[in-house]
């Protein structure tokens, strides 16, 4: 397990601390600091306090399995698997510049790896690059990918890509869909006409998942975004990008507060096996800075 660097710092100052209330500024600023937001942060602050208070805790070390716990009740893992023999669609959502496309690449070796038939779906028509990058992504994976050309009917793409799917015996679709238009509704209104034909095409709604991709670098904006697509497309779960010692990852908490939603996969570099399934113990570990 690594620690962030955001980690190590909580690590610091639960630490050979006395439980004050220089402790407890100290340890507000921390929290706002990595991304946890004020609301969240004052809640956890309140209940660290009154725990302290009612259990005579004197030293910060007591505090530090207490705030994980109250961590834990945010945060969770994806639960399911795409059944072989049965299509499912997987939307992947996100903004332009998370890796997306790359997790896309990812996710399609993941499930390629466990028998499964995947089938890569190309839907962001928007932009320039995207149907390319997945297409080459395919090329190295030997996946079969369904594409138009830029420009077109991101709707048109997931529909002839479950027609050939349902053709093929595939097990698994990942759509990719657009990260930018020329403004937000224009975004929201392609996603929602995504959504209705995957809907219309038969898909059982127990096989149907939509997933945001967000960097976990990037802190608030995460959450914005989760808040924002969950509105157009009601979110299944989350995909963690990113994710190495730079990142903080107090959105993701933040997220699960607001939201509810589990964590499917954490991706941490550039490589094809560089994704695995969220684990919530190691994540908690890693953001608290615990051994």
């Amino acid at each position: 397990m690594f620690f962030s660097r955001f980690g190590a710092k909580l690590k610091s100052l639960f630490g050979g601390r006395k439980v004050d209330e220089g402790f407890f500024d100290e340890l507000e600023d921390t929290l706002i600091e990595g991304d946890l937001g004020a609301r969240l942060t004052d809640e956890i602050v309140t209940e660290l306090r009154e725990k302290a208070r009612k259990e005579g805790m004197t030293e910060a070390s007591e505090l530090q399995a207490r705030m994980k716990e109250i961590l834990s009740r945010y945060v969770r893992p994806y639960e399911g698997m795409p059944q072989k023999g049965e299509l499912s669609v997987f939307m992947i959502l996100g903004v332009n510049g998370v890796g997306k496309t790359t997790t896309i690449a990812k996710m399609a070796k993941y499930y390629t790896g466990r028998d499964l038939k995947v089938l890569l779906a190309a839907g962001d028509t928007f932009r320039a690059a995207a149907v390319d990058q997945l297409d080459i992504h395919a090329e190295r994976l030997g996946a079969r990918i369904v594409k138009q050309k830029m420009g077109s009917d991101p709707g048109a793409v997931i529909f002839d890509a479950i027609t050939s799917a349902t053709a093929h015996g595939d097990d698994l679709i990942l759509a990719d869909t657009a990260g930018r238009m020329h403004n937000k509704e224009n975004l929201m209104k392609e996603l929602q006409k995504m959504d209705k034909v995957i809907r219309a095409k038969g898909v059982k709604d127990e096989n149907y998942r939509k997933f945001l991709v967000i960097d976990a670098t990037t802190g608030q904006n995460g959450v914005s975004q989760a808040l924002l697509f969950n509105q157009a497309v009601p979110l299944d779960g989350i995909i963690l990008t990113k994710y190495d010692s730079a990142a903080k990852g107090g959105a993701l908490v933040q997220i699960g507060r607001s939201l509810s939603l589990p964590v499917l996969f954490v991706c941490t570099g550039e490589k094809y096996d560089d994704i695995k399934p969220f684990d919530k113990d190691e994540f908690l570990g890693s953001l608290m800075g615990l051994e």
